[in-house]
């Protein structure tokens, strides 16, 4: 047989290196061209890993949360010889030509581009909750096949986390019984298993066990607090007051979280950013998401479909907000399309997912993309090159339950429009005091772009828009 060594491919957008989340094969295991062999967290997303090799895995180089640079090996895979062998057991003998030679690419997340892909299907989410049965597979210590019985049915776990969570504390995911939407695995329902444990199985008598107690609840793959969804949950990384006689939770500042954290603090030292907010009106626009709906039910559109429209009607009229500053070369470059940035609280942490282009899309296919992506976004299957690239950010943190923040732009953008909750409040109409669905509306943006009077004028047309959606037509 002929070893050959797989590397960790080119992730793109500059990364250097990937977190191991699970291997998906073992040593011993006969793999084919294209087969999901590991998934591997990057500093923009958790992404599927195809092998280009057929044959026997004979070494996995790196564990499970051990981070791997890029260029360095992956997996050792031993391709058999075109003649079967005797000795070789059933199904490791013979390959065909073309799988022995290897697909010759390694596109992260897309397969190899050889036959067809066998990529893990994630179960997909909507904003009533998890659809479908299918869910993704346990830990790595969930029991498989045997020649003796059948595989286990393996747990629905959406977080990493949480798989990385029950293998930590010795929890089998077959055998917990998930509390999240549709069957999915929780942080708490893991607590609750480890709890469950005896003592000789627990590590460390009991004190894994008050560590675990202690660490911070995670929502419900259903219940990210998305743009399409209602809720906030606690954030991953932030955990309530210990109960006396812990210890301190220690959380790396890894992947995805080091990522954000790196973004954020570049924008606060090199971005001059003003903030300012405007309370409006949002009966009306309310009113007019009814409408559409129920002219068009098949097809239907959110509250952040329309507020996205209204950003880029405000966008088509200011443009000096849909740009970015280049210090090395001293210029703004005010971008030709808007690519529309949505800021998404995952499992993993915010996110911004991408929308090439959508200043050309109508306010259906918005609507549907907006769906369709940020419902990728939840459950990391969005590839790197869609969370990059934005031009311009909608943030509505109004799914938190605040009316208002100022919000840090998303480098190297110039600004960002914050939504809060619509809420009832009194208002004055027609000289008459009523109770009307107020929100406030809060733009941040870059001085070094524009002055107070562009913001402003931005700010005022997406309010008077929100108002009096009929604006929108008029704009057009």
């Amino acid at each position: 047989m002929t070893e050959k060594v797989f590397l960790l491919p080119d992730l793109g957008e500059g990364l250097t290196e990937a977190e191991i989340v699970q291997w998906r094969v073992a040593v011993g295991d006969t793999v084919t061209v294209d087969q999901t062999v590991v998934e591997v967290e990057t500093a923009k997303a958790v992404v599927d890993v195809p092998c280009p090799y057929a044959g026997r895995v004979v070494a996995l180089h790196g564990a499970e949360g051990e981070a791997r640079p890029v260029g360095q090996p992956l997996i050792t895979v031993a391709e058999p010889t075109a003649a079967a062998d005797p000795a070789e057991p059933a199904g490791h003998a013979v390959y065909r030509e073309e799988e022995r030679a290897g697909s010759g690419n390694v596109l992260i997340g897309y397969g190899t581009g050889h036959g067809g892909s066998r990529r893990r299907r994630r179960p997909r989410l909507t904003p009533a909750g998890l659809s479908g049965a299918a869910g993704v597979a346990g830990s790595a210590g969930s029991p498989a096949a045997t020649a003796s019985g059948p595989a286990a049915v393996p747990a629905l776990v959406i977080s990493p986390i949480v798989r990385r969570l029950a293998r930590e504390h010795g929890v089998d995911l077959t055998t917990v019984r998930g509390s999240g939407p549709g069957g999915v695995v929780r942080r708490a329902d893991v607590v609750a298993a480890a709890g469950a444990l005896t003592d000789a199985a627990r590590v460390g008598a009991g004190g894994a066990a008050a560590r675990l107690a202690a660490a911070p609840e995670l929502p419900a793959a259903g219940q990210s607090p998305d743009p399409l969804a209602a809720g906030a949950p606690q954030h991953p990384g932030q955990a309530g007051p210990a109960p006396a006689g812990t210890q301190d939770v220690v959380i790396p500042l890894t992947g995805i979280r080091r990522a954000i954290a790196d973004k954020l603090s570049r924008s606060r030292r090199e971005i001059p950013e003003v903030t300012i907010w405007v309370d409006a009106d949002a009966s009306a626009l309310l009113a007019t998401r009814a409408a559409i709906n129920a002219a068009v039910p098949d097809r239907p559109v959110s509250i952040l479909a329309l507020l996205a429209r209204i950003c880029l009607s405000g966008l088509r009229r200011y443009p000096q907000l849909n740009a970015r500053v280049d210090t090395e070369g001293q210029r703004i470059i005010q971008s030709a399309g808007v690519h529309l940035g949505i800021a998404a609280q995952t499992d993993r942490g915010l996110v911004v997912p991408v929308l090439r282009d959508a200043d050309r899309l109508t306010t259906a296919e918005l609507a549907a993309e907006l769906a369709a992506t940020t419902t990728a976004a939840r459950v990391g299957g969005l590839p790197p090159a869609r969370l990059t690239g934005g031009t311009f950010t909608l943030n509505n943190y109004g799914v938190f339950g605040v009316d208002g923040s100022t919000p840090i732009i998303n480098h190297p953008e110039a600004a960002l429009l914050g939504v809060g909750r619509i809420v009832d409040k009194p208002w004055v109409v027609d000289g008459q005091l009523a109770v009307r669905k107020v929100t406030q509306l809060s733009l941040t943006f870059d001085h070094r772009v524009c002055d107070g009077g562009v913001a402003g004028g931005f700010l005022r047309h997406v309010a008077d828009c929100v108002e009096q959606p009929a604006l929108l037509i008029a704009a057009v």
